[in-house]
């Protein structure tokens, strides 16, 4: 098999069918644009974790890092937490979702379906959170006061989820990779 055909039969899906790819319904503002980019990786998180079971889901990449596609989902379901409830929202006595020494939400990210479930339960619930507060507070640059980081705006908070889940996207290409050979796009 040509490598052409061999690299799109390891695709998610064909680029016409990618739900990634926004409407062309023109030129988006400043909002507009960074919720599009940050939707789009929240959604590919998703894909590169979809039809794996929970062992696979757990499965560490090089020893000794702890790093698993579901640690990439306990870990962005903390950091959605911390930015939009705790800096953005202002619940700065909230309790962190994974508790303990070193980084939990690698180090306790272990193949159980109860762990995986409820990984995947909260990280939908802060989207959801953050996408709401997005919906109330739709100025990117509304400052908020933060004590951890002082004077930010919203636009400061989303560039860096942006980055954040990029980041994260390239590592979930490679940890996808090793699981099943299925590669990113």
């Amino acid at each position: 098999m040509p490598l052409e055909s061999q690299q799109r039969r390891d695709l998610w899906v064909d680029h016409d069918d990618d739900p990634r790819v926004p409407e062309d319904d023109g030129p988006k503002d400043e909002l507009g644009t960074l919720l599009d980019y940050l939707g789009s990786y929240r959604l590919t998180i998703a894909m590169k974790c979809d039809g794996l079971d929970a062992e696979q889901l757990a499965r560490r990449s090089v020893p000794p890092s702890t790093l698993s596609l579901l640690g990439l989902v306990r870990h962005l379901a903390h950091v959605e937490q911390r930015w939009f409830k705790v800096t953005l929202d202002g619940q700065h006595d909230l309790a962190r979702l994974w508790p303990g020494e070193g980084d939990p939400a690698f180090d306790d990210a272990v193949g159980e379906d109860e762990v995986v479930e409820q990984a995947f339960r909260l990280w939908r619930e802060e989207i959801a959170f953050a996408e709401a507060w997005v919906r109330q507070h739709p100025d990117p640059g509304l400052v908020v006061s933060s004590p951890r980081h002082g004077n930010l705006n919203l636009r400061d908070v989303l560039v860096h989820l942006v980055e954040e889940y990029a980041r994260h996207s390239g590592h979930a290409d490679l940890l996808r990779e090793c699981i099943d050979g299925r590669t990113g796009q």
